[in-house]
């Protein structure tokens, strides 16, 4: 039976000035913070220098008990990580929060489209709190059965002759 727990979370993004030519400026994923802010996506809330800062937007983390070994692995690394997934806007001119997730394999797949922005950050201490006590009610060990091939018919692969009496 599928458990889940759902956290909603915030994510904060730099806006920051590009050492290329050809753009303007990038975004980089900055920190993830709990709770919902009562405040517009895309609302400038910090300033230094050139660089600013936003609230990109809201999502929920999810924590799915068929995922606790993904999760458990995280939290052993000394330094749990939850992977940001953002889109751009048009332009350039924005971006929008698509996923936060605690799951190494689920942060990778978001890096197949090629569209997107994944960016692992440090995980909050009290997301790692939540998410260790998460595994330690949900995790089942689970054995590992390797798979068995079966035999090579060698006579199978071998050159067959053509015709009559094996005549080629």
């Amino acid at each position: 039976m599928l458990v889940e727990e759902v956290i909603p979370v915030a994510v904060i993004v730099d806006k920051k000035k590009a050492a290329s030519p050809w753009l303007n400026h990038i975004w980089v994923p900055a920190r993830v913070v709990t709770g919902l802010p009562e405040t517009e996506p895309m609302t400038l809330v910090a300033r230094d220098g050139e660089n600013e800062s936003y609230f990109a937007g809201s999502t929920s983390l999810v924590f799915a008990s068929t995922e606790t070994a993904n999760y458990r692995d995280n939290l052993l690394t000394g330094q749990p990580t939850l992977w940001v997934v953002l889109r751009m806007g048009e332009l350039d001119a924005y971006v929008s929060v698509v996923a936060v997730t605690a799951d190494p394999a689920e942060g990778e797949a978001h890096t197949e489209s090629g569209s997107n922005i994944v960016e692992p950050l440090p995980m909050p201490p009290e997301i790692a709190a939540q998410l260790a006590a998460f595994v330690d009610r949900h995790h089942v060990e689970r054995e590992f059965f390797k798979r068995k091939r079966d035999r090579v018919n060698p006579d199978a692969l071998a050159h067959r002759r053509h015709g009559r009496g094996g005549e080629a």
